[in-house]
């Protein structure tokens, strides 16, 4: 699947108040479906010597889509395309590559 077809599917299923004005409420789903993400990943340092099984890839896939999901919904309710934004990712990558800045901190480096 591409990421304009899932971005448009994604929506098909957003179910919350003022969708289509209301930046705010994926921003916060982002947040708590990231938090679940790096809960179950430091339950993994904690209890299971950092291994991950097969059931853990699975669970972590599902919260995994929730991100993607919130991510997409941030996107469409600021008009930007989901493919667009990974694509200028991308682009900012490769440039500090490029430049060796990959690593450090700023937004614009």
């Amino acid at each position: 699947m591409d990421l304009r077809s899932y971005q448009i599917r994604s929506r098909e299923t957003a179910r919350y108040p003022q969708a289509g004005a209301n930046p705010i409420y994926p921003t916060l789903g982002l947040c708590g479906e990231s938090g679940e993400v790096a809960d179950k990943v430091k339950k993994v340092i904690r209890d299971r010597g950092g291994v991950f099984d097969d059931a853990l890839r699975d669970d972590l896939k599902l919260e995994l889509g929730d991100v993607l999901w919130y991510v997409a919904q941030l996107c469409t309710e600021l008009g930007l395309s989901l493919e667009d934004v990974a694509v200028a990712n991308l682009e900012k990558l490769a440039s500090r590559a490029a430049r060796n800045v990959i690593a450090g901190s700023g937004d614009r480096r």
